[in-house]
C-alpha cells in the first residue's frame, strides 16, 4: 500500500516542515544532519521523490515508487566501497551533476554517510561550487567533521533530532502495533524507528530484552560467569539480524523485477548494493548491542533511583557503585562502533559491573 511522503519519518516535524517549504523553490544542495536511526535516509528518499515526481510529490505514483526503491534514472545514490569514499567515486559525480535529466525536470544525487568523505571532500566541493541549475545534492551525515566545514557552508542544513522511546512507541502504535508491545520494541530500538518495526517481526526480541534486563541479577563477581554471559549475549546478537536479511532479500527481488521490466540484464551496480547490505547488517548488529547496553543502563538507573529513595547506612557506597556501572556502560556504548573486539569488550564490562 502506498504511503504518503514523510509518513515514515516520525518525530521530525521541524525537519519535515523545512523540507516541504523547500519544495517551493529548491536550492542546489542540502545537508541532512542527525544521529543514526533518526530517519535522515528515509527523509532524503522522500524529499528526492517530491523533487522528481511529476505530480509534485504525491507518494503514490510510479515516479515516487521508483525513487523510494532507488531505481529512478534521475536519481543517483553514491555508495562507498571501503571505509571512506574514494576520490574517483566522488569525481564521477561531476559528470552526473552536469547532465540533463532523463525524465524529470531535475537530477538528484544522494550521498549517505557524507562524514566519511575524508580526503575526497575537496573534489565534492568543486562540484558543489559549479552546480547545474537542474541538479540537487542531498548529503546525509550523522555528524559534521572539520574537513566538511566548507561543504557545510555551501548547503542548506536540515537538522534531525534523536528520537525518544515515547515518540517511537507512539509511531509503532499508529502503525498497528499493540501499545504494550510497542513500548518494549521502542526500548530495544536504540532510537531507530525503522529498526523498531523490524523488531516487531523478530521472534527472539523478547528473549534478548529479558537477557539484558537480568544481567545484573546473574553477575556474581566471577570471571567465568562474566565470560559465559558475554558469549550468551554475542550468540543472541547473531540471531537478531534475520529480519534485516529478509528485508534485503526482498529489496533484491524487487529490483530484479524492476530491471527485468526495463529490459536490463540485471540490477545495475549489484556489487555496490550487496556491499551496502553487508555494511547495514554489520551496523545493525552493533546497534543491537548498543540497544542492549541501553536496556542494561536503564536497569542500573532504576536501582540507583531506588537506592537514593530508600537511603540507609550503606546507601552512599551503593549509589556510587551504581553510578560507576552506568558510566562504564556509557563509555563502552560510545566507543563500540570503533571497537572490532566486541566480545572481549562485553566480557570486560561484565567483569567491571561485577
Amino acid at each position: 500500500m502506498a504511503r504518503s511522503l514523510f509518513e515514515d519519518v516520525p518525530g521530525q516535524e521541524d525537519a519535515v516542515a523545512l523540507l516541504r517549504s523547500a519544495l517551493v523553490s529548491p536550492v542546489h544542495a542540502y545537508l541532512f544532519v542527525g544521529p543514526e536511526g533518526c530517519g535522515i535516509r528515509t527523509a532524503a528518499k522522500d524529499f528526492a521523490a517530491a523533487l522528481l515526481c511529476r505530480e509534485g510529490g504525491c507518494g503514490e505514483c510510479n515516479d515516487c515508487e521508483r525513487v523510494r526503491s532507488g531505481f529512478h534514472p534521475d536519481l543517483t545514490v553514491l555508495e562507498r566501497a571501503g571505509a571512506s569514499y574514494a576520490i574517483e567515486d566522488v569525481r564521477s559525480l561531476t559528470g552526473i551533476a552536469q547532465r540533463r535529466p532523463l525524465e524529470a525536470t531535475r537530477t538528484v544525487i544522494i550521498i549517505p554517510e557524507a562524514e566519511l568523505m575524508g580526503l575526497s571532500a575537496p573534489a565534492l566541493l568543486k562540484t558543489l561550487e559549479e552546480p547545474a541549475t537542474t541538479t540537487v545534492f542531498l548529503l546525509l551525515a550523522n555528524e559534521i567533521p572539520r574537513e566538511m566545514a566548507t561543504i557545510r557552508s555551501r548547503c542548506v542544513e536540515v537538522p534531525f533530532k534523536a528520537l525518544s522511546i515515547r515518540t517511537i512507541a507512539t509511531w509503532l502504535t499508529n502503525n498497528g502495533v499493540e501499545e504494550e508491545i510497542a513500548e518494549s520494541l521502542a526500548e530495544g530500538s536504540a532510537g531507530d524507528a525503522e529498526r523498531a518495526l523490524l523488531l516487531a517481526n523478530d521472534e527472539g526480541f523478547v528473549q534478548r530484552l529479558s537477557l539484558w534486563r537480568h544481567v545484573p541479577d546473574v553477575l556474581d563477581g566471577s570471571g567465568s560467569t562474566a565470560a559465559e554471559l558475554a558469549i550468551e549475549v554475542q550468540g543472541s546478537l547473531s540471531e537478531s539480524i534475520a529480519p534485516l536479511v529478509t528485508v534485503h532479500e526482498a529489496e533484491i527481488a524487487f529490483l530484479e523485477e524492476q530491471a527485468k521490466a526495463m529490459g536490463e540484464r540485471g540490477i545495475p551496480k549489484r556489487k555496490e548494493l550487496t556491499d551496502r547490505h553487508k555494511r547495514e547488517e554489520k551496523r545493525y548488529l552493533t546497534t543491537e548491542l548498543i540497544a542492549g547496553l541501553g536496556v542494561l543502563s536503564r536497569r542500573y538507573r532504576d536501582r540507583l533511583i531506588a537506592a537514593e529513595r530508600e537511603g540507609g547506612p550503606g546507601s552512599p557506597e551503593t549509589i556510587r557503585n551504581y553510578m560507576a556501572s552506568i558510566d562504564a556502560i556509557s563509555r563502552l556504548s560510545t566507543s563500540l562502533r570503533r571497537n572490532p573486539r566486541q566480545l572481549l569488550a562485553i566480557e570486560r564490562l561484565f567483569l567491571e559491573l561485577s
